[in-house]
């Protein structure tokens, strides 16, 4: 039962990270890594793509994480968009309505344009 969080700027922007999240977000680890993640969104307009392509797992100590990064990202007029959920926690989204309410892709360039708010 672990976790990592790994983050990474992107464009030499401080205010644009990518962020990524390994392991399993449950009960034990998900206090861990609400410290960690929640700190990137300290400063306003920050954006976050967080890279799932290697989370095996996440309960609903997980979700209340997520969910709040992405609440105090929209409140300083940042940005939380989450990408690569594998097919088990992809599903645990979908039943949470996580999937309707949250900025998710499965596309690393689609993220990327995401969290720049570019189209393309």
């Amino acid at each position: 039962m672990s976790f990592t969080l790994t983050q990474e700027i992107i464009d030499d922007n401080p205010r644009y990270t990518s962020a990524t999240v390994t392991g399993r977000l449950d009960s034990v680890t998900s206090s861990l890594f609400e410290k960690d993640f929640l700190a990137l969104f300290t400063a306003p307009g920050t954006r976050v793509l967080l890279d799932c392509s290697q989370l095996d797992y996440v309960a609903s100590s997980g979700l209340r994480v997520i969910l709040m990064a992405a609440k105090r990202a929209q409140a300083q007029q940042g940005k939380l968009v989450i990408s690569h959920l594998q097919p088990q926690v992809h599903e645990v989204f979908a039943i949470s309505g996580f999937l309707k309410i949250l900025n998710i892709t499965n596309d690393l360039a689609e993220g990327q344009c995401m969290i720049c708010d570019e189209k393309h």
